[in-house]
């Protein structure tokens, strides 16, 4: 079982079948929140939904060889969102992230800590050369992650997706493996220099 535990609180765990139900509930408690911005909520309806989901991510694991592509997010030993790869080009070394959190656990920089963790998977045991997260150009909060973490803003995808009643924009970010691997070593430079 995949398990990245990022700090006391927060750790990146493979889905199975027994998060179901978990995993349902929280979709359901932050429905309304979560609709703003992601369009695929009007089809999870019931927990075998939900079950649907973790088998077909279960099936990703076999695509990559034992690895997922999708993990939960564990905030104190409870699940508070999830966290995945939506396409990965083998060929290409490319990974397309996307990402959700319920609504009880904004705000304490649980996905900026997530989207850390699991890009440093991707470079380090997915063999990925570049990231990309795509995101709704209204989506300031969402967008908020990979600005914080050195994407680039590469380009606007226009009318990307449909949004229940409306197109919206997509701006594409997009990390490299080597500019990862530099961002973090200035960062630990930083950290040793005396104050």
């Amino acid at each position: 079982m995949f398990l990245y535990k990022i700090d006391e609180n927060i750790a990146l765990r493979s889905l199975n079948i027994n998060d179901s139900d978990e995993l349902f509930n929280l979709t359901m408690n932050s429905k309304d929140y979560l609709k703003e911005w992601l369009g695929w909520l009007d089809y999870t309806n019931k927990v075998e939904d939900t079950r649907e989901f973790i088998q077909a991510t279960l099936k990703g694991v076999i695509e990559t060889g034992g690895y997922p592509k999708s993990a939960a997010i564990l905030y104190q030993g409870k699940i508070a969102g999830t966290i995945g790869f939506n396409e990965i080009n083998k060929l290409h070394k490319i990974g397309v992230m996307g990402y959700w959190l319920g609504k009880e656990f904004q705000g304490n920089g649980i996905m900026t800590k997530a989207c850390k963790g699991f890009i440093e998977y991707g470079f380090n045991e997915l063999n990925l050369n570049r990231i990309e997260i795509r995101v709704a150009e209204g989506n300031r909060k969402s967008r908020a992650i990979p600005e914080r973490l050195g994407f680039t803003e590469e380009g606007k995808i226009r009318q990307a997706e449909w949004l229940y009643d409306h197109y919206v924009d997509h701006i594409i970010y997009g990390l490299l493996a080597d500019e990862w691997a530099k961002n973090k070593q200035v960062n630990t430079q930083h950290a040793k220099q005396p104050s």
